[in-house]
């Protein structure tokens, strides 16, 4: 049933999802319980109190989700309405020769941004398995594709990331999923402290890859989707800590971008049992 209904929403038109992904994403933002509490709470922590912007961002959410089984399915026609005219930093890491190192934070469209990479040459990315099993079989068959490889977050996705490195391939991950204890320090995000991921600047300071954070930002009116790039300036701080935060403010910059269409009910300041105690936050 699930795999029909899959299929039904990806042969809607691109403009149709999107209305009814909005729809759908202010009808759930409607309801109080902790989904708004924290979508409020975390766009209010960036500077965006109004209570429209946390209802459009809702709305953008839901847009997200129902554009996911078109992008799967209908890869080619979806790519056909990006727009990558902004490609000089990514172009310009390829000239000197480099591997890349994509971050796609949950920022617009993270579904269309590793499809859209491979035009520039074989692309790993790290996924996480759904909590529903049954999602598996399908979320594989949708992410694995010709010039992009889906690896799991584990020490076996990390050693697949090296050997695809090595052979001066790109890898891309979500540089704002909270990381389990001890995979993570606290760094600013927002003016708040945030357990924050080591994985990504350790790979870019051992492989000596460019890092470029990337998002395809949803365009109005079904239209497609808009490329975004921003590479962190070099050289990279050796230090952790210093590292994770020029990521977090590298990340915010982009953000701030089309701020309606990050993913602002992630849990992203939640305590990973175990971790080291959170610090106190910048002075604003």
């Amino acid at each position: 049933m699930f795999r029909a209904l899959f299929h039904l929403l990806a042969s809607l038109p691109l403009p149709v999802l999107h209305r009814i992904g909005r729809l759908a994403g202010m009808l759930v933002y409607a309801w109080p319980g902790r989904y708004r509490r924290r979508l409020r709470q975390n766009a209010r922590q960036a500077g965006y109190a109004d209570p429209s912007f946390a209802r459009r961002a809702a709305a953008e959410t839901g847009a997200m989700i129902l554009e996911t089984p078109r992008i799967w399915l209908h890869t080619q026609q979806c790519l056909a309405i990006t727009d990558d005219g902004n490609d000089e930093v990514v172009r310009q890491a390829m000239a000197e020769g480099r591997s890349i190192l994509y971050l796609t934070p949950h920022l617009g469209c993270f579904e269309i941004t590793a499809r859209n990479a491979t035009q520039y040459g074989p692309l790993t990315v790290m996924y996480r398995p759904p909590r529903q099993a049954f999602l598996e079989p399908i979320m594989r068959h949708a992410r694995d594709m010709p010039g992009l490889r889906a690896v799991p977050a584990s020490l076996q996705g990390v050693r697949e990331f090296v050997r695809a490195l090595k052979r001066g391939e790109a890898v891309g991950m979500l540089p704002d999923q909270v990381p389990g204890a001890g995979d993570g320090v606290w760094a600013p995000f927002f003016g708040k402290q945030a357990y924050t991921m080591t994985l990504a600047g350790k790979l870019a300071l051992q492989t000596g890859v460019a890092v470029i954070l990337t998002a395809g930002e949803r365009l109005p009116g079904g239209k497609g989707w808009r490329m975004h790039y921003l590479r962190l300036p070099e050289p990279l701080p050796a230090d952790p800590q210093a590292l994770a935060a020029a990521i977090n403010g590298a990340m915010e910059t982009l953000i701030r971008r089309f701020p309606q269409q990050y993913l602002w009910s992630y849990n992203r300041y939640k305590i990973p049992k175990e971790a080291p105690p959170r610090p106190a936050d910048p002075l604003q």
